[in-house]
């Protein structure tokens, strides 16, 4: 039956894909990127193994940076117990192997092919892995069936599945249950998706609940995070400051009159909205959405600071940093297509505020179940709970120590990810085998 639907899959899903990425290309920089980094992925994969020294091999793939950073907890967790071992980190996204290419702990940084047979066997024939770790989500059916038949074992890490999922529906679950089945062990973030994962009645891998690595490594990022000061505390000193992370124009046509409102009434409120895409469009936009109503400057130019309101953040990379500063947090695309990490704001002990649409993650449910965190459906009641929180000291910090609370009570992912990983090095010797191949 697998074979059935491996043909399938060659026939009416690859080459309309392929069709599709090519024609994004035309128009979509990102994809266009994506597709030109490949142009010589195996010449240069190949020259990158060949300088590798002996050892076992553990790949991580991940679509994008997002998955990769829930990666890189476990990573450097391996890195301390078995220092020879050789890591192998791969993506999908061109955002995310740009952003990764500096990864100190990594051996090899390479994209992974397009998903097809020959390329799958080409990159593994390469790659040789002695265990393989899929996150997330991003399961590629070439190269999971190829790794089956290389009898490497293969974990899906932080892996999430909604009840309501599509690959659920007739005739579509049974074609996932053949992918699903080719892995070892899917270790779930929750309860609910160890449930969902059950509906493939899956009959090889093992599924079991960890947790999830992202609290983890947020809180990593946050100890690293504090000792950094990029808005100088000569700015934010005796000010109440308002993060907006990851905002889009349509999180800031809803927080922007809110937090010009509460600044007509106290002239303490600093605002500092991180944009998700920092485009020149964008950050223009902003500007003229806030001229003659504010003061603002962008980050770029805070060394000619002059008590400007509102700090245009004109860089990338540097949210988590600039949250170690906020009294309140806004994240951001939430009244838009789904919202951002509120892990990086909560992990502060600091309020935090989304709209509508957070329903794509199990975080901000939990959040606000757990008290530290708010929902707002509009300007208005954005602008009553700004105006509660920072005019009432006992409810913003009872508020933000509900919220890192609720990111500690989480820890722990890593290591019991690591348990079933140690369990498959353990078993190196039977495994070693396939790389003789």
């Amino acid at each position: 039956m697998r074979r059935f639907w491996e043909f399938i899959y060659d026939l009416f899903v690859i080459p309309p894909l392929w069709l599709m990425l090519r024609t994004l290309g035309l128009f979509n920089a990102k994809v266009r990127r994506g597709i030109e980094g490949r142009s010589n992925l195996f010449e240069e994969l190949a020259r990158k193994v060949d300088a590798l020294p002996a050892g076992r091999r553990v790949w991580f793939h991940s679509s994008s940076m997002g998955e990769f950073e829930q990666a890189k907890p476990i990573i450097a967790a391996l890195k301390r117990r078995y220092p020879e071992i050789i890591i192998i980190a791969s993506f999908f996204s061109p955002s995310g192997y740009e952003h990764s290419k500096k990864y100190a702990l990594a051996n090899v940084i390479t994209y992974v092919p397009f998903d097809t047979g020959k390329g799958a066997r080409r990159f593994l024939d390469l790659v040789r892995p002695d265990i393989a770790v899929m996150v997330r989500y991003d399961v590629w059916p070439h190269l999971i069936w190829e790794l089956q038949r290389r009898r490497v074992p293969t974990l899906l890490a932080n892996a999430t599945m909604r009840r309501t999922t599509k690959r659920l529906l007739p005739v579509v679950r049974n074609f996932h249950r053949y992918i699903y089945n080719a892995l070892d062990e899917i270790l779930t973030v929750a309860d609910s998706d160890m449930e969902a994962f059950k509906g493939f009645r899956l009959n090889h891998p093992s599924i079991g609940v960890i947790g999830d690595t992202r609290y983890d490594q947020v809180c990593i990022r946050s100890t690293e995070a504090r000792k950094r000061h990029l808005v100088p505390s000569s700015i934010t000193e005796g000010k109440k400051v308002i993060v907006v992370g990851s905002s889009w124009p349509e999180d800031e046509r809803v927080v922007l009159p809110a937090v010009l409102q509460i600044q007509a009434t106290m002239d303490n409120v600093l605002l500092i909205v991180v944009p998700h895409e920092p485009s020149v469009e964008h950050l223009d936009d902003l500007e003229r959405e806030l001229e003659g109503r504010t003061s603002f400057i962008r980050f770029s130019a805070l060394n000619e600071y002059n008590g400007e309101r509102v700090i245009i953040v004109d860089s990338v990379g540097i949210l988590l940093i600039l949250y170690a500063s906020a009294h309140i947090a806004y994240v951001g695309g939430s009244f838009r297509q789904g919202i951002h990490n509120v892990l990086e704001a909560a992990v502060y002990g600091i309020p935090v505020l989304f709209g509508p649409r957070h329903r794509n993650s199990h975080e901000p449910l939990m959040l606000v179940d757990g008290g530290g965190a708010f929902v707002v459906n509009d300007s208005q009641e954005l602008f009553r709970t700004l105006e509660n929180l920072l005019t009432d000291e006992v409810a913003r910090s009872t508020t933000g120590k509900r919220a890192e609370k609720f990111v500690q009570s989480h820890v722990g992912a890593t290591d019991r990810f690591l348990e079933h990983l140690e369990r498959c090095l353990d078993k190196g010797p039977d495994h070693l085998e396939n790389r003789a191949r």
